[in-house]
């Protein structure tokens, strides 16, 4: 058996213990996942939540857009390309806010909760440069990201991501 295929056995052998456990009486029980919930759907956002490219650029307050990138989940505005200072518009459709939220408390961007227009949400920043902030629909999210980057914050950007937050939440359908 070469290096691989042990290594291979080994992992399915720990996943196996791991996913055991002793009752008591001698038995083994099987650890089961928890069962996934079915959620309604939340409502609708248009095409960047629903926010148009000047009120982001109003809010962001930086220099013009060179790239605006608009997909199926998203969309992302930024003023000097990958990397540089951005805003970033995401729509999750039955995708659980806590995940979004433990990823940014484990790169070390605590989460505080919060609450737009009566929707539970969580908003997470680093350093004065970059904020995060998702609102909860039932099953479904949005999530707003202000990144300055290097460059100067023209705004708050936790400020940023509210108002633009607003907005959404106040347009959806």
């Amino acid at each position: 058996m070469g290096r691989k295929s042990g290594a291979l056995v080994l992992v399915a052998v720990s996943a196996v213990l791991v996913g055991c456990a002793d009752a008591g009486d001698g038995s083994s029980t099987v650890a089961a996942a928890p069962p996934h919930q079915v959620t309604a759907p939340g409502p609708f956002f248009g095409e960047c939540g629903s926010v148009t490219d000047d009120e982001v650029a109003e809010a962001f307050a930086m220099p013009p857009f060179t790239a605006v990138t608009r997909n199926s989940v998203g969309c992302e505005w930024e003023v000097a390309g990958a990397g540089g200072p951005s805003v970033t518009f995401s729509w999750y459709r039955g995708s659980p806010i806590g995940r979004e939220r433990a990823g940014s408390e484990l790169i070390g961007r605590p989460a505080t909760t919060i609450d737009i227009q009566g929707h539970p949400g969580f908003v997470a920043s680093s350093g004065g440069i970059l904020c995060e902030l998702g609102v909860e629909f039932g099953g479904d999210f949005i999530h707003w990201s202000v990144m300055y980057a290097n460059a100067r914050p023209a705004a708050d950007p936790c400020e940023v991501a509210r108002v633009l937050a607003e907005l959404s939440v106040s347009r959806a359908t």
